[in-house]
């Protein structure tokens, strides 16, 4: 497996190709406007064995919407362009956004040790807010620590017929936490880099102690409602889904027979902060613009966010804090993202740098036994460079 393959597997999109969809309808677009090659490429992830996608684009021929794949096995309808998914490791952006509100307003330091403000953690001393963003804390991956050598150390079950056995279990915050501080660091504190999904549940925990809220009540009071985000949500430990919404589906083994079933409703606190949240490409599409374009955060903030770790490269370009930057070469410029994948369900959010255009989508799985995971990357390739590279 090549090391693009492995990282795209560790920051959180695996699930997405766990189950998919072999039926496909044409692709439909907003009135006003045809963009021939937006719809083109969103009926190829369709046809690369993916249930559904919804796709929103602003860019300087103006906004356009559009979708491919249906909206529910053995039905013909579409996906809503303003149904509602969850984000999966998009999540991971808000979280760090709403840590550095914080920093911001001198609240915290970007090199504060965390430890003396989450005491009953047990977490390492030396491990500081900056390292909780970019992921070169050490902490073990709740979630499962990948190692180069192609091994894994187990956590807590995500996958297969154990998460769909304990797919409404609810875990705790803490309880994630503790779990990874039990396990040796992957290295110590500022030594390396490695995507960890402790790190944001820390970051959440780290967000519930200085505003003294809870994540949600806090994220909505100082990100969503001023955005006037309102069909963005962290659910915690709900499993529903607001309407309008395309199910997503997952595809398992149990006892040597292939199985689907459908996956909308689930309980995602096993992620909790660094995974869990609802939206829609049209929320995604306003937050990542106001981000970018300095709504939300001072400039030298951006520019600390926008700072990356040589070691962090992957399929998105290299991390900063909470997010990546990738370079698409000559004519095309720098993109700013942070995609994610949930069991079922796969976001993307892209912006420019001064968040005058967007991309934002939703990919669903259904039920086909064609695993898309080879052609994704040469499919967002395509799909990132002809909206910013106007090619």
């Amino acid at each position: 497996m090549t090391k693009t393959l492995k990282t795209f597997r560790r920051i959180g999109l695996t699930a997405l190709a766990a189950a998919l969809l072999t039926g496909v309808a044409v692709p439909t677009a907003s009135a006003g406007q045809d963009r021939p090659e937006l719809r083109q490429i969103a009926q190829e992830f369709v046809d690369a064995g993916f249930g559904g996608m919804q796709l929103r684009v602003r860019d300087e021929r103006g906004e356009w919407t559009g979708s491919a794949g249906v909206r529910e096995l053995g039905g013909t309808a579409k996906p809503p362009t303003n149904g509602h998914f969850r984000v999966g490791s998009t999540s991971k952006n808000f979280t760090a956004t709403l840590v550095l509100r914080f920093v911001a307003e001198g609240r915290i330091g970007l090199d504060t040790p965390v430890a003396g403000l989450l005491p009953d953690l047990g977490l390492d001393s030396r491990i500081t807010v900056r390292m909780l963003l970019q992921h070169t804390s050490g902490l073990f991956n709740h979630t499962g620590q990948y190692h180069p050598d192609g091994t894994v150390t187990p956590g807590i079950p995500w996958a297969g017929k154990e998460w769909v056995d304990k797919r409404f279990h609810t875990y705790r915050p803490e309880e994630l936490v503790r779990l990874a501080v039990s396990k040796p660091p992957v290295f110590e504190p500022g030594a390396g880099w490695s995507y960890s999904n402790t790190n944001t549940v820390v970051a959440r925990l780290l967000v519930e102690k200085l505003s003294g809220r809870p994540f949600a009540d806090e994220l909505d009071r100082r990100i969503l409602r001023p955005l006037k985000l309102r069909d963005t949500l962290s659910p915690g430990a709900w499993p529903g889904m607001p309407k309008p919404y395309a199910h997503a589906y997952y595809r398992y083994e149990d006892a040597g027979q292939w199985k689907t079933i459908d996956v909308t409703h689930q309980n995602p606190s096993w992620i909790s902060s660094a995974g869990d949240m609802i939206s829609t490409t049209k929320d995604l599409q306003t937050y990542f613009s106001a981000l970018q374009s300095g709504k939300l955060l001072p400039a030298w903030l951006m520019a600390e966010m926008r700072e990356t770790h040589p070691g962090s490269e992957s399929l998105y370009g290299f991390y900063g804090l909470g997010q990546f930057t990738q370079d698409l070469g000559p004519g095309c410029g720098t993109v700013l993202n942070h995609n994610g994948g949930l069991n079922g369900y796969g976001s993307l959010m892209y912006s420019s740098p001064d968040g005058s255009k967007t991309l934002t989508a939703s990919i669903t799985s259904g039920d086909s036994v064609k695993d898309p995971l080879p052609s994704y990357p040469a499919a967002l390739n395509k799909l990132v460079r002809t909206v910013f590279c106007g090619k």
